[in-house]
């Protein structure tokens, strides 16, 4: 928990509640339903919330904002987004029903009101939101084909809607079609742990 309110230190006591309440809800569930690996569950913090979190890095979601978070797994980066911009609107969607499950108990454990969850493939969800944002390991062009028809045409935050991910390692490859249209932000300038290294932000513009 001090490695969240390391790198955000404005947090008000009501997200400091929910943030510390995480790794206890965590811990439970992981042990009924697997979502997290075992050996990786005491690295909570650093590997999922704070990398969850390198998202607010590179974007202050306004107020109203709309944001889906696709293959979400277990909440990430959905939950920890969900807790740090409490006037944005998230709905978390997984293929996965049993992840879903322990996502929307972990939210509703710690009050969260601004998030909504649907156990369907991404093919299925016919909504429109600002941003589609990511930590599933699928291809970016095979993600964004997928997305493009959720994608708003109305805009209001700094950056145009698009597509936001979490991803590692060499990237040049894959974004080398959407190129033109995709940043690249390097985590490991923002967070200095040596997890970070090789983790990037990765926005393409719808």
């Amino acid at each position: 928990m001090d490695l969240i309110l390391k790198y955000f230190p404005d947090l008000t006591e009501e997200q400091k509640r929910q943030f510390a309440a995480l790794y206890d809800l965590y811990l439970d569930w992981n042990s009924k339903i697997n979502v997290i690996s075992r050996k990786d569950i005491e690295n909570l913090y650093e590997h999922h919330v704070l990398h969850s979190l390198g998202i607010a890095k590179v974007i202050r979601f306004r107020p109203g904002t709309q944001i889906m978070d696709l293959g979400t797994g277990g909440g990430f980066p959905g939950i920890p987004l969900a807790i740090l911009f409490p006037e944005v609107q998230f709905h978390l969607v997984d293929s996965i029903g049993k992840k879903v499950r322990v996502a929307s108990e972990i939210a509703n454990s710690i009050g969260l009101k601004n998030i909504t969850f649907r156990h369907a493939r991404a093919e299925e969800e016919k909504g429109k939101f600002d941003f589609v944002v990511s930590r599933a390991v699928m291809p970016l062009t095979d993600l964004l084909k997928i997305i493009r028809k959720n994608i708003s045409s109305k805009q209001q935050n700094a950056l145009p809607n698009g597509l936001i991910c979490l991803k590692g390692g060499e990237l040049g490859n894959e974004t080398m079609p959407v190129k033109n249209k995709t940043t690249l932000w390097d985590l490991k300038e923002f967070f200095e742990e040596e997890f970070f290294e090789t983790k990037k932000v990765v926005y393409v513009g719808g």
